[in-house]
């Protein structure tokens, strides 16, 4: 019986150790108001999949737009030595254009995505198509 408590009290006390694990500035939903678009991220796991989008699997994370189903798939992130800044490999979900990134943590709850080069982003807005600027602010939800 004494085992089995020491087990149970032993584990009781790595727990939040777990639980740690997954915490750091890219496991995130990212929202940028202006635009309308956001980011889901988990650049650690990369277990995320597109809603109503399955057919793409896990991902690193996707871009979207509010109320749309249009997205920008994140295909690879590789986060950078000092843990604050990641570049990112982007596909649309038509897979017509793709653009490399990087999106870096500013504090804990402000990010910049900032396009690096390829295809300019856009997204459907009333039946056009919206370029976004080069530097876009996102802010933690």
């Amino acid at each position: 019986m004494k085992k089995i408590f020491a087990t149970f009290i032993l584990a009781l006390m790595l727990s939040p150790v777990v639980a740690q694990e997954s915490k750091g500035p890219f496991r995130a939903y990212l929202i940028n108001k202006e635009y309308s678009v956001y980011l889901r991220i988990d650049f650690y796991h990369e277990d995320i999949t597109v809603p109503g989008q399955d057919l793409y699997g896990k991902l690193p994370g996707y871009l979207s737009k509010q109320h749309d189903s249009f997205c920008w798939l994140i295909t690879s992130a590789e986060i950078d030595d000092n843990g604050r800044t990641a570049t990112l490999q982007m596909i649309n979900d038509y897979g017509s254009e793709d653009l490399t990134a990087t999106l870096k943590a500013e504090s804990d709850s402000v990010f910049v995505l900032k396009q690096v080069e390829g295809s300019t982003l856009k997204v459907p807005n009333n039946g056009k198509w919206q370029k976004l600027p080069k530097t876009l602010e996102f802010r933690r939800q």
